[in-house]
């Protein structure tokens, strides 16, 4: 397993929370689920989409923001904030292994402090027009180019 992790800002779809869950269970990469959710984490559609990988998971829940950060502060881990607000594409960024890939909500993204706090600003470059990528596949294709440069080179 490695230790990079997704950390999920407020989540709002329960089947995109399950995808990513189920995701990192067959990767080897921990969960940071920072409440409140847009859904009951239990929610049925939540064990649907991460069918039976959910045990497989390790899946870290923070109460809030501040929670999540001073979590953060005692592991001296690096936020990468994926953000369609960022310059950096994400292929042109040097991921490091203990790296935390924290997404924001899929209605409204995270707000500036959030924003601010991160030590490194990545996008997915997209054609003109189009607003963004769904999160799952967002956290997937970012994921394994991050597991690409540390795990698999």
């Amino acid at each position: 397993m490695t230790s990079l992790r997704i950390a999920l800002y407020q989540p709002d779809i329960p089947g995109n929370t399950g995808t990513i869950l189920r995701l990192a269970a067959c990767l080897g990469l921990g969960v940071d689920i920072i409440e409140p959710a847009g859904f009951d984490i239990s929610d049925r559609n939540l064990k649907r989409a991460g069918m039976d990988y959910l045990s497989a998971v390790s899946l870290k829940r923070h109460v809030t923001w501040e929670h999540f950060e001073i979590w953060r502060a005692t592991t001296g881990r690096r936020l990468v904030l994926a953000s369609t607000k960022a310059a950096e594409p994400y292929t042109d960024f040097a991921f490091r292994e203990d790296d935390i890939l924290l997404f924001g909500r899929e209605s409204a993204g995270v707000p500036d402090h959030v924003h601010e706090t991160a030590d490194g600003r990545i996008l997915i470059p997209m054609i003109e027009g189009q607003r963004s990528i769904n999160l799952a596949m967002s956290v997937a294709m970012i994921s394994g180019e991050a597991l690409r440069q540390t795990m698999w080179s």
